[in-house]
């Protein structure tokens, strides 16, 4: 084979890894790269903005399992980039994004649309590169995507000079990569799965508390085998929501600052947390020395610098969690002495105690028959689409809304924002989950606030004729924020009330898209069953309870049990 183009060896290694998609926005340092494109079989998703492709990318890797991409030019489009690859660093989701730099004769000189966008992504990497040598083009593309997905993932960047990529290489061959610093864990102890599974038959009151890691490690039926045969309450964070199923009855739902009731109060009363790819962060903890302050802990992780960061734990396990489950099923299974009904029958009464507390504070709301209460169109959202749709959300009320009321039963269909909060996340997520199940139901659950920070991807969602419905929960307020005004400070709705907005409707026309109104509970289900029978991308504008709340509510500084309630 002769040489090539650097652009046409990037896009042979992308073919190479898999890539079927990648979400971007063209320019002049990347334009040898769009048109090496044109002879590939790579679809490539034109954005409308640049944090618009890497949220793409973040929720097609989420939604798949695969490696996301996204390919951006140099200086603005790699800087609107930044925003995407933060939320996709904060949540552990593998990235590669590809971005165009100045030829390197020009690096350091303030060339036009130059930016030092290694330095600038450094904090929020999982690793990245500014190749330097042509011949390393493929190797370091190739390094990238093996980065990316395995350990604990994460996005990697790769900068890409203009004339490296327009130069001629030779392709190299395929060898296995070998990193003598990067070689993550992913079998267990074995004498730390026997030490966590006799603390595991030591407790009366345990309680799975489970994170995303779950859902990256494709552990949930692991998960769900270990917490059943031993009859274990399980309670999900918000990003781990769907890693085991929503509707049985061991669920707890979601603990935290917007947390059950049930959740909380088992996790504050119960003598052993096994945490499961969670992180103990703050707005799962609350007030850190009163969470789980009577429970020993067992933390698996494959991030080692996790364990013990923020709670120190009793039996830390660093392993893939699919890994680590696997193990301790696997130990439970073929303990010689072992009746595991006797097991799970010993976690009845902590079961009876937890079922009690759901009866007596289930998740509610205050409902309506006069106005659109939201906790409603999500409830009504789940029914119609028997949970069974791809839901992803902005940021703030609306988020915490569809983790509550949605009950999610299988993994990989909540696709949120979760460590960032980044508000604008929902619709290229929406836009990145429908190019990766065409024949799904996707439903971008957002605000009136938060749908506008990316409200143009419209158009990129009309362009490849995606029919992702948008269901707006429309109070004209910034939601979250008024409601801790409304709390905390006076009802001081500083820069909170959304006095001018569109009409969603006619901007949905605008588009090209399908807009609809319910502006009273009696609309909302008709409301819904059009959406969901249109074959177009549909805005729902649901005018809802102005000053309704997020409960239960754990104020800042709190311990969870002092929760806020209906």
């Amino acid at each position: 084979m002769g040489k090539i183009t650097g652009a046409q060896a990037i896009v042979k290694c992308l073919q190479e890894e898999g890539v079927k998609t990648i979400f971007g926005y063209p320019g002049g340092a990347v334009i040898d790269l769009y048109d090496a494109l044109m002879d590939a079989d790579i679809t490539n998703v034109l954005v409308r903005h640049e944090q618009g492709a890497v949220h793409a990318a973040d929720a097609f890797s989420r939604t798949t399992g695969e490696v996301g991409v996204a390919l951006l030019t140099s200086g603005p489009g790699a800087t609107n980039g930044v925003t995407g690859i933060a939320t996709a660093y904060m949540d552990s989701i593998p990235l590669v994004v590809l971005t165009g730099q100045v030829p390197r004769h020009l690096i350091g000189n303030d060339a036009f649309q130059e930016v030092d966008i290694v330095g600038i992504t450094r904090p929020c990497t999982k690793h990245n590169y500014l190749v330097g040598d042509k011949d390393d083009i493929v190797s370091v593309i190739r390094e990238a995507f093996y980065i990316a997905r395995t350990g604990r993932p994460g996005p990697v960047l790769v900068d890409l000079p203009k004339d490296l990529v327009a130069s001629l290489i030779n392709y190299p061959e395929k060898r296995p990569i070998r990193m003598q610093n990067y070689q993550p864990t992913y079998e267990p102890h074995i004498g730390q799965v026997a030490k966590a599974c006799k603390l595991i038959m030591q407790a009366r009151k345990p309680v799975m508390y489970v994170g995303g890691g779950v859902i990256l490690s494709d552990a949930s039926p692991e998960l769900t085998e270990l917490a059943k045969k031993l009859n274990i309450p399980v309670t999900m964070t918000l990003m781990g929501l769907g890693a085991f199923p929503g509707t049985h009855e061991l669920s707890l739902g979601m603990l935290g600052m917007h947390g059950s009731y049930s959740a909380n109060m088992a996790v504050a009363q119960s003598d052993l947390l096994i945490a499961v790819g969670a992180r103990f962060d703050d707005r799962v903890t609350g007030k850190l020395d009163e969470f789980a302050s009577n429970a020993k802990i067992i933390h698996i992780d494959i991030d080692p610098t996790s364990i013990s960061k923020n709670v120190r734990v009793d039996v830390p396990i660093v392993a893939d969690c699919k890994y680590a489950l696997r193990a301790m099923n696997k130990w439970f299974n073929s303990e010689a002495n072992l009746n595991l009904e006797e097991e799970a029958a010993r976690h009845k009464p902590w079961f009876d105690t937890i079922q009690e507390w759901n009866t007596q504070h289930p998740m509610c709301y205050n409902d309506d028959d006069t106005i659109i209460k939201p906790q409603y169109v999500v409830e009504m959202l789940d029914k119609l689409t028997k949970g069974d749709a791809i839901i992803t959300t902005e940021v703030g009320q609306n988020q915490m809304w569809a983790a509550q009321f949605y009950r999610f039963n299988k993994p990989r269909h909540f696709v949120t924002s979760g460590g960032l909060g980044t508000m604008g996340f929902g619709l290229p997520a929406a836009i990145g989950a429908q190019m990766a199940f065409p024949n799904k139901t996707v439903i971008d659950i957002a605000g009136d606030g938060s749908i506008q920070m990316n409200i143009q991807e419209l158009a990129t969602a009309k362009q490849q004729g995606l029919p992702i419905k948008i269901a707006i929960l429309n109070n004209n307020y910034l939601g979250m924020v008024r409601q801790w005004q409304e709390l905390f400070y006076n009802k001081r709705y500083a820069s909170t009330v959304m006095e001018v907005a569109p009409d969603f409707v006619e901007l949905a026309k605008a588009y090209g898209a399908v807009g609809l109104r319910a502006k009273t509970k009696d609309e909302v289900v008709p409301v819904i069953e059009e959406a969901l029978a249109t074959d177009n991308i549909v805005v729902m504008d649901f005018n809802i309870n102005r000053e309704e709340g997020v409960y239960p509510m754990v104020p800042a500084g709190k311990s969870n049990t002092e929760m806020l309630l209906v």
